[in-house]
């Protein structure tokens, strides 16, 4: 038996309320079960509760044991002084206020239905994928697609916490958050935080005085990432090289600390040369760039704006050293893609919250344009139950698989909470 599962119960009233009795065999009415307390002090907040026919209005706390109470200190907090019931699912001990009064304690385990208890000990000792892997596909669609909506709305709000981190150390230059935001995804997975780092060691006005020349924005890339190192007989690095050395000490640059950036598993598209060059491209063609992404809602539109490619140079390298077919070398559809989901969505959202505005419901509709996501968890997922195929879903799964089926929060998800409380665990009648 878990804590978090007493909490559960008690918040759905998910027992037989009603001939409840106290551990001295007074009777208890639920006028009001109370708020759930999620930070430090009583579980219950406000609960209005008739004990022996009198009213009481105050918290309620949760405990395994009634000893649990002496455990915790409670009976020193002056924060549980208004304790008016003590639930607990084993009666072990009496417990007293501080002016040696009892509180009133309800054993429950005496009111709960066998099969919800089975029912969770089914989830909780499962050893699949996800505790309930053999019982998702049974999930009603309509429950399961209001859940996923919320859960990319959570997923959200919390890329916005960490948006607002960086809005307040750049005083509220939304541009230069574009800037660390976009160079971080750029780099996707494996270099994401070294091109953060990147981001991070240069400031933002800088920037904007080098839109004027794609050459040494990227020498400022490339050098700051430290891939204008070592002794290369190519005209064009030794030109880069030479400008960035000027820029270093104009602006007073410093790389060092940064961390490294890696070539390694990376097909050639997505070598650091080759993202560093076309993200010089589409600051030194697209100015003010945040006011374009917050006027446009369309994956149309964010194609045409995002379709860059690189330098005359990189059109035929990869890296400085060795030459390769003549390409373009064009931002794919694909990869904007994960713009659009891990940037310009989050910053769109996270700027209109700012601006106090509601969620705009063409964010949705922009992300349900995109394809679903190709990943591992993704494609578990829809092979357990045949899920919507776009974005919003394959984010909002991730979600769920991070945030609830690994921390075992089974309690706090909508499909645990409907198995919990329905027959569909196989095996049962």
């Amino acid at each position: 038996m878990q804590e978090d599962f007493l909490h559960y119960i008690w918040k759905h009233k998910a027992f037989n309320a009603s001939q409840l009795k106290t551990t001295n065999n007074e009777f208890v009415t639920i006028k009001q079960l109370g708020q759930h307390n999620h930070n430090a002090g009583p579980d219950f907040f406000n609960a209005q509760l008739a004990i022996a026919e009198q009213l009481w209005a105050g918290n309620v706390e949760i405990h395994i044991k009634s000893s649990d109470w002496y455990v915790h200190n409670h009976e020193t907090d002056t924060a549980y002084d208004n304790v008016i019931l003590h639930v607990v699912w084993e009666h072990d001990t009496e417990i007293f206020r501080k002016d040696n009064t009892a509180i009133p304690t309800l054993e429950l385990k005496h009111y709960v239905n066998k099969n919800l208890i089975d029912n969770y000990q089914k989830l909780m000792k499962s050893k699949s994928w996800i505790n309930c892997e053999s019982s998702f596909s049974e999930i009603d669609d309509f429950l399961l697609n209001n859940w996923l909506e919320r859960l990319y709305i959570e997923r959200l709000e919390r890329k916005s916490e960490d948006i607002q981190k960086l809005l307040k150390a750049s005083n509220n230059d939304w541009e230069a958050v574009l800037f660390q935001m976009l160079l971080k995804n750029f780099g996707l997975k494996v270099n994401g935080e070294a091109f953060l780092s990147l981001a991070n060691s240069v400031d933002y006005s800088m920037i904007r005085k080098l839109q004027n020349d794609v050459l040494e924005m990227e020498a400022v890339l490339l050098g700051q990432a430290n891939l204008l190192e070592g002794d290369i007989q190519d005209a064009y690095f030794l030109d880069l090289k030479q400008r960035y050395q000027f820029l270093k000490q104009k602006f007073k640059l410093n790389n060092q600390g940064l961390l490294p950036i890696q070539f390694f598993r990376l097909r050639p598209p997505n070598f650091p040369t080759i993202r560093l060059s076309q993200f010089a491209n589409l600051y030194t063609r697209e100015y003010q760039l945040f006011s374009k992404i917050v006027s446009i809602n369309t994956s149309e539109e964010f194609y045409k704006l995002f379709k860059k490619g690189v330098t005359d140079f990189w059109m035929s390298h990869y890296t400085f050293n060795k030459t390769s077919k003549d390409s373009k070398k064009i931002i794919t559809k694909s990869f904007i893609d994960l713009l659009i989901i891990n940037t310009i969505i989050p910053l769109k959202f996270s700027y209109a919250k700012t601006h106090g505005e509601l969620i705009d419901s063409k964010l949705f509709k922009l992300l349900k344009q995109l394809k679903v996501e190709n990943n591992n968890v993704v494609k578990k997922f829809l092979s357990l139950k045949p899920i919507e195929k776009n974005a919003l879903s394959s984010q909002a799964l991730l979600q769920l698989k991070q945030e609830y089926c690994d921390k075992n929060k089974c309690l706090q998800c909508t499909v645990g909470n409907q198995l919990l409380t329905t027959s569909y665990l196989k095996g049962e009648e």
